[in-house]
C-alpha cells in the first residue's frame, strides 16, 4: 500500500460495473488512498443483470448507503439518444456513436451523487489510450469545475494484465475463468449499441469472427421474407411502431429486436480516436440504424431544402462534439437548439422494410408534407409551375460559368 498523501481523495464516486476491472479499481482506491468509495452502477440497457454489482461492492467493504444502482434507460434514450438522432448524427460517415453518447449521462449521475454524499472526487475505469477518459472527464469538469478526478489507468503502477490479476487474487476479488485465458475481445454495450474491440479484432485485414456479433443474426441467416412496419414521429422523435405508442426506451428496444431478427446494423470500422490513434471496432446498432433511415425518411417530406442541407452541413461538427466528449459544451447546445427548431413539424408516418441486413423506406406521409404531387407530376394540369420559367432560371445560374468560359477561351 502506498503512503497516503495529504492530497489524497477522501470520498470517491466510482463508475462501477461490477466487472473485474472496476472491482480492482474499487479495491485500489481503498488500499492506495484509504478513500471511502461510493459506487454508481447504471442500467443503460446493456443486456446483463446489474444487481449483482451491489453484492460485489458489499463484499469489498462498501457501505450499503454508498451503493447506488439506477435504471436510466428512459432518460438515456429520451435526453441523449433521441436528441442526437434528430441531427442524423454519424461520425466519419458510418459510426452512430453508441458508446460516446452514454458517457455524459454516467458522468452527470456521478456528479449528482458526489454532491449528495459530499464526495470530493469521482473516478472512471477508462484506459489511458482511449476516448472514454476524455468524455468522462470533460463532462465532470463541465458540471463541477473543481471536482477531483481519479483516473487509475493513468496513475497506478500495474505494468501488465498479469499484475492486475495478481492484485485481484491477493485481495480475493473473483476472477472469471475466461479472464485468465484472456478474453478474446472487450465489449461495451447499452440500449443503443454494442461495441467490440481488441484481441481477435486488432488486425483490420482479418474479418471479424461471427461469434463477435451479439446484437444481430447474420444477414445470410435472416428471414427470406421482408419485415414491413410503420413508425410514427412527432417533433423529430419516434413515438409509435405499427400505431402502438411506446416510451423512448421501449421503442428503441422494439427496434433493436426488429433489427436483430433481420441482420440489420452491423459495422466493421477503423476510426480516428480523439487521442490521435486509429482503432478497429465491430459495432452493432440495429435499432439506431433503422431509426436513422426512418428519421431521414420523414424529414425528406417535411423539411425545407435549405433547412435540410444546413442540417447536413452542421451534422459533422455535431458528431465530432459528441465523439470527442463535448456534450455539455455551449457549442453543442447551440447546435442542438438549431436542430430542435428544425424539428417542429417533422411529424408523420414512414413505412419501413427490413430485409437481410438492409433498411429501406418504402412510404412517407405527413400532415405537414411539402411534397406537392401536382408540382412534380409529368401530367399537365392546374399547377403553379410554368416550364418556360426554367429557361431564365438556367441562364441566370449559367451566367458566371459563361463568363469564366469566355475568359479562359481568351487566355
Amino acid at each position: 500500500m502506498a503512503a497516503q498523501t495529504q492530497n489524497a481523495p477522501k470520498k470517491v464516486v466510482l463508475a462501477y460495473s461490477g466487472g473485474l476491472d472496476t472491482s480492482i479499481i474499487l479495491k485500489w482506491l481503498q488500499t492506495e488512498y484509504g478513500a471511502e468509495v461510493v459506487t454508481f452502477t447504471a442500467d443503460l440497457g446493456q443486456g446483463e443483470e446489474i444487481e449483482p454489482a451491489r453484492a460485489k461492492a458489499l463484499s469489498v467493504g462498501v457501505k450499503p448507503e454508498n451503493i447506488f444502482i439506477e435504471d436510466v434507460r428512459e432518460e438515456f434514450v429520451r435526453d441523449y439518444v433521441f436528441p442526437m438522432f434528430r441531427a442524423n448524427t454519424v461520425y466519419e460517415g458510418q459510426y452512430l456513436l453508441g458508446t460516446s453518447i452514454a458517457r455524459p449521462l454516467i458522468a452527470k449521475k456521478q456528479i449528482e451523487i458526489a454532491r449528495k454524499v459530499g464526495a470530493d472526487a469521482v473516478c472512471h475505469g477508462a484506459t489511458g489510450k482511449g476516448n472514454d477518459q476524455v468524455r468522462f472527464e470533460l463532462a465532470y469538469y463541465a458540471l463541477e469545475p473543481d471536482i477531483r478526478v481519479v483516473a487509475p489507468w493513468r496513475e497506478w503502477s500495474f505494468a501488465s494484465r498479469e499484475a492486475l490479476l495478481d492484485f485481484a487474487e491477493k485481495h480475493q476479488i473473483p476472477i472469471a475463468k475466461d479472464k485468465r485465458g484472456e478474453a478474446p475481445f472487450s465489449v461495451d454495450a447499452n440500449l443503443l449499441h454494442s461495441s467490440s474491440e481488441g484481441k481477435v479484432l486488432e488486425d483490420p485485414s482479418v474479418e471479424a469472427p461471427e461469434f463477435v456479433h451479439m446484437r444481430t443474426i447474420s444477414p445470410q441467416d435472416a428471414p427470406d421474407a421482408p419485415t414491413v412496419f410503420t413508425m410514427d414521429f412527432e417533433r423529430g422523435d419516434p413515438v409509435a411502431i405499427d400505431g402502438e405508442k411506446l416510451s423512448p426506451a421501449a421503442l428503441l428496444t422494439r427496434l433493436n429486436q426488429l433489427g436483430h431478427d433481420n441482420g440489420v446494423g452491423r459495422l466493421d470500422l477503423v476510426e480516428n480516436r480523439f487521442v490521435g490513434m486509429k482503432s478497429r471496432g465491430v459495432y452493432e446498432t440495429p435499432g439506431g440504424t433503422i431509426l436513422l433511415a426512418a428519421h431521414r425518411g420523414i424529414e425528406s417530406i417535411t423539411l425545407d431544402r435549405g433547412a435540410m442541407h444546413l442540417k447536413d452541413e452542421l451534422m459533422p461538427k455535431y458528431a465530432s462534439l459528441v465523439y470527442n466528449g463535448f456534450w455539455f459544451s455551449p457549442e453543442r447546445e447551440m447546435l442542438q437548439a438549431a436542430i430542435d427548431h428544425s424539428q417542429a413539424l417533422v411529424a408523420g408516418r414512414v413505412t419501413v422494410k427490413l430485409y437481410k441486413g438492409n433498411v429501406t423506406i418504402v412510404g412517407r406521409e405527413s400532415p405537414y408534407s411539402l411534397y406537392d404531387q401536382d408540382l412534380v407530376t409529368f401530367e399537365e394540369g392546374k399547377v403553379a409551375y410554368d416550364h418556360r420559367d426554367a429557361g431564365g432560371f438556367i441562364k441566370l445560374n449559367a451566367l458566371r460559368l459563361r463568363v469564366l468560359a469566355k475568359r479562359d477561351r481568351r487566355g
